[in-house]
């Protein structure tokens, strides 16, 4: 890990849910040694690739107790690249001051990225942002980080999420999505979910630059804990030359709008 790296919100909830744990985390590959920041092995550490995008989102990620403990937590990949992410531990009874501040803020305009089949009744579906219509106001995208199981209960515990739009994707969204990460089911990592995120506001070149960064964290996982199949490997270097690529044209982009 280069010693320039700045730490960002998840790196730093992460220290604090290290801090407060009455037991160590074992996770699996847990005698991997890993870099303290991308928890991915030191061997295929991708921090000194890490820049950020300029982009006209938000992020909270609202992470389920443990899930920023996980290597394999996708969520931090959102943090690596977007600027402005805030990252809070979940919780039923304790709600965060802070996350309330943040969503009642009037710079901003709060979405839950939730599916559309639990809005509550009147409660806004919408599945593309229209920047104009906001007014100068900046999305916040709510990410609820955990398990399936997990994000359904912490949407359905969590009553100041029930009044804010949802941000929803149709079933032909996802599956072009799942069709491009060769899966038939549909759910996803929770950084391919901030790649459709992107994509409903426009930065496509975001958007591609965001999924090659999570396409790189994956191969980075599997090759660190020796689960690439030898006779399908594409070499690490293509997919750091995929993320320079596409964060570069990311910038070429964001440069030609202004």
């Amino acid at each position: 890990m280069p010693s320039s790296i700045i730490p960002h919100a998840v790196h730093h909830l992460y220290q604090y849910r290290l801090s407060i744990a009455t037991k160590a985390f074992a996770a699996r590959g847990h005698k991997l040694v890993r870099c303290p920041l991308c928890l991915l092995s030191v061997t295929y550490c991708t921090c000194a690739l890490r820049k950020p995008l300029s982009s006209q989102a938000s992020f909270m990620l609202l992470m389920y107790d443990g899930e920023v403990l996980k290597p394999t937590n996708s969520g931090r990949l959102i943090a690596d690249l977007i600027p402005e992410t805030h990252a809070f531990l979940w919780s039923r009874t304790e709600i965060d001051p802070k996350i309330l501040a943040l969503i009642n803020d009037p710079a901003y305009q709060a979405y839950v990225v939730f599916p559309g089949e639990y809005a509550d009744k009147g409660q806004t579906i919408v599945n593309r942002i229209d920047m104009p219509s906001l007014n100068g106001k900046r999305p916040l995208f709510i990410m609820l980080d955990g398990s399936w199981r997990e994000a359904v209960k912490m949407y359905r515990k969590s009553p100041y999420l029930h009044g804010l739009p949802l941000l929803s994707f149709d079933a032909n969204q996802l599956a072009r999505y799942a069709l491009r990460k060769g899966q038939h089911d549909f759910q996803f990592g929770t950084a391919e979910v901030a790649v459709m995120v992107l994509d409903a506001m426009d930065e496509a070149a975001n958007a591609l630059a965001m999924n090659a960064w999570f396409e790189l964290f994956v191969e980075a996982s599997l090759l660190g804990r020796n689960r690439r199949p030898k006779d399908s490997l594409t070499p690490f270097s293509e997919y750091v030359a995929n993320f320079e690529l596409s964060y570069q044209q990311a910038q070429i982009t964001t440069h030609s709008k202004l």
